[in-house]
């Protein structure tokens, strides 16, 4: 686990080649916006991410490791390139893992809210989410 940890945190681009050392050949990884198969398709989805986003980074704050599953949570930290360009962003989140036998992590499952953690954030789109979320929100307790 610490391996793997380690590789999210100074994860760069030239760095991508080593996903083969924490992830099994036909690895399974997904998040809101991605769904693929095989290691080079998720060096694919970490490429794009160092392409069009500006320093990203991940900080894990927390690890839950049961036999042969792992939970991390974390926050992922970036620049928009053009939208708020500079401005420093940040996304908290969670991964389920899932390992084979020989301890390489063969299914990844990215968790975060996109309407609260990006959308929102958004000029137009986050005025109608946060209308959206305050519309669903229960009313707050009386004292």
């Amino acid at each position: 686990m610490a391996r793997l940890v380690q590789l999210y945190e100074q994860l760069t681009p030239q760095h991508l080649d080593s996903l083969h050392l924490c992830y099994a050949a036909q690895a399974h990884f997904k998040d809101p916006f991605n769904d693929v198969h095989g290691i080079d398709s998720i060096r694919q989805v970490f490429a794009h991410m160092f392409a069009t986003l500006e320093a990203p980074r991940f900080a894990v704050t927390e690890q839950l490791v049961q036999g042969r599953q792992a939970f991390l949570a974390w926050e992922f930290h970036f620049r928009l390139r053009r939208w708020r360009a500079g401005q420093p962003q940040c996304i908290r989140g969670g991964s389920l893992l899932r390992f084979d036998a020989q301890g390489l992590v063969q299914e990844h499952r990215d968790y975060w809210d996109t309407a609260e953690e990006l959308y929102e954030k958004l000029p137009v789109l986050g005025v109608l989410m946060r209308g959206l979320r305050r519309a669903g929100a229960a009313p707050q307790a009386q004292a």
